[in-house]
């Protein structure tokens, strides 16, 4: 097994092992197969267990598992992977967040449908675009505008007459509007590190890093 994978930094409790893999980096030996979803750029959050998951991956964006030995999962190739997990190590949950996602609710929504308090919550953010790699136009800037005012202080105004999206501070943005406070992670670009991530923005046809967190049974 490759040890490049990135470990997520975050103070979680022992029992819980997370992280993203790269380009040269294989998943880490895990303890069942990952719940892998199509992923639709929406707003759905799913559970383990939930029998969606009994044929096909079903179409959503997040899952939440707190059941031992579940281990959940999210692709992307610039796309922010948000990983979530209570104090205790009791829940995780997984979260893929594009722009459109991210305005539709896909974060809140996993937020609100985990059982530990927003409080109680911590969260990693894996590798994803950087504001200065990701030029938008107009209607994603309006999308988060027109329901948050604040959210204009995440994008910039380029020369092109278009924008700069920040997905890293929407989504702190998110949190902090759900009560959660505790936020790890950020600052990889993945279209400037060609080295270690895929990027659709860099390469129409690519691969994906898979973020990936599970809790093991407790001693």
């Amino acid at each position: 097994m490759s040890i490049d994978w990135i470990h997520a930094d975050w103070p979680a409790a022992e029992n819980i092992l997370a992280g993203t893999t790269t380009r040269q980096s294989g998943m880490p030996d895990l303890p069942a197969e990952p719940l892998w979803l199509n992923q639709v750029h929406g707003a759905t959050v799913l559970s383990a267990g939930d029998p969606a998951f009994d044929d096909v991956p079903p179409d959503a964006d997040a899952i939440i598992a707190s059941k031992a030995k579940a281990v959940i999962a999210v692709k992307t190739a610039d796309c922010l992977p948000v990983l979530l997990c209570s104090r205790s190590g009791d829940e995780i949950a997984a979260a893929h967040c594009g722009w459109r996602g991210l305005a539709a609710g896909v974060l809140a929504n996993t937020v609100a449908a985990m059982a530990a308090p927003p409080d109680d919550l911590l969260v990693w953010f894996g590798p994803a675009i950087s504001q200065a790699a990701y030029e938008v136009g107009a209607e994603v800037r309006e999308a988060f505008v027109s329901v948050d005012g604040e959210a204009a202080a995440c994008f910039e105004s380029n020369d092109n007459g278009r924008w700069q999206a920040d997905l890293y501070g929407l989504a702190r943005l998110t949190l902090a509007a759900a009560g959660v406070t505790q936020i790890f992670g950020g600052g990889l670009c993945t279209f400037t590190d060609s080295k270690r991530f895929f990027s659709c923005r860099r390469e129409r046809s690519t691969g994906r890093i898979v973020s990936f967190i599970y809790r093991l049974e407790r001693l």
